[in-house]
């Protein structure tokens, strides 16, 4: 059986807390593993939450600050120790390659596993593969820095009545599946688009164009609301988002499960960020990420 869940590895932003671990997101997308930036303590938090180095296909930096990189060096030699059979892909931006080279050789250790250096440097599609496209976009910070969108391709749903109708039945379903056609009845007469699940990473950053791409339909949106929206003038210094900046890039974007993660340490009131992102009229499923916690793609209307 297929699995699509974000593991939350961490949700701290620049400085960690008793409570809240540096970044680090799992995404399982069937039998693939995507890890989005892996902070100090990634390791240990994978290790709590049941992941394993085997579990890792690619690796997704954002950008090279701290929270978001420092355990690059820990995960990557995991995966080199354990000897993970398969290849792994590691995406960041190509502007920050001094600093994925120096985590990746930070300490001596026995490299018996060649992880891919796929850089980003502009926007758009990264990897396509049979369950996904993987995209990038720009986003707006300090530093460098882009988010990430798995896009599913689209399929078809039969529709029952229309195969009655045209007297499709038994093995002949499946034909006309694989075939397209059987005799005068084509795929079409019989079937609908199934839309394609949609998921995004967004990250540090200001509003900005590449925020609201990322987001544009997605059934599960992992994006950072650093600060309440009565610190809106200290996001925009600082290249950040506020709770209810991000849930309004949500209602506009049709979003059906919005996630807020990577929360500054001067808030303790987690549900604050809930009740600002619901003023700010998203109306859809929300949840305000803790470490640990499993959030499952939402499945298909």
């Amino acid at each position: 059986m297929s699995v699509r869940e974000l593991v939350v590895l961490g949700t701290a932003s620049q400085v960690p807390t008793r409570h809240r671990n540096h970044n680090g997101y799992l995404l399982r997308w069937d039998g693939e593993g995507i890890l989005f930036d892996p902070g100090e303590g990634t390791q240990r938090q994978m290790l709590r939450a049941g992941v394993a180095a085997h579990d890792l296909n690619r690796i997704c930096v954002t950008h090279f600050h701290g929270d978001h990189s420092l355990g690059l060096a820990g995960v990557i030699q995991r995966i080199n120790l354990d000897q993970v059979p398969h290849p792994v892909t590691a995406h960041y931006p190509r502007s920050g390659q001094r600093f994925f080279d120096r985590l990746r050789h930070a300490t001596a250790y026995r490299e018996t596993v060649g992880v891919t250096e796929a850089p980003v440097a502009d926007d758009g599609p990264l990897a396509v593969t049979g369950s996904y496209t993987l995209e990038a976009r720009r986003l707006s910070h300090p530093v460098e820095s882009f988010g990430y969108r798995l896009v599913e391709p689209d399929g078809r749903r039969m529709l029952p009545e229309r195969l009655a109708a045209h007297g499709v039945r038994g093995p002949d379903v499946g034909r006309l599946q694989r075939e397209g056609r059987l005799g005068d009845v084509t795929l079409e007469d019989v079937s609908e688009v199934r839309r394609g699940q949609r998921f995004a990473f967004v990250m540090d950053t200001r509003l900005c164009d590449g925020v609201h791409a990322l987001a544009e339909g997605c059934d599960l949106l992992v994006i950072e609301s650093t600060f309440l929206d009565e610190d809106e003038d200290l996001a925009v210094e600082h290249g950040h988002l506020t709770a209810g900046q991000a849930a309004a890039v949500a209602r506009d974007a049709g979003v059906r499960h919005l996630v807020l993660t990577h929360f500054s340490q001067r808030y303790s009131e987690p549900e604050e960020f809930e009740r600002q992102a619901r003023a700010a009229g998203f109306e859809g499923e929300l949840t305000v990420a803790y470490d640990l916690l499993r959030v499952p793609v939402p499945k298909r209307r």
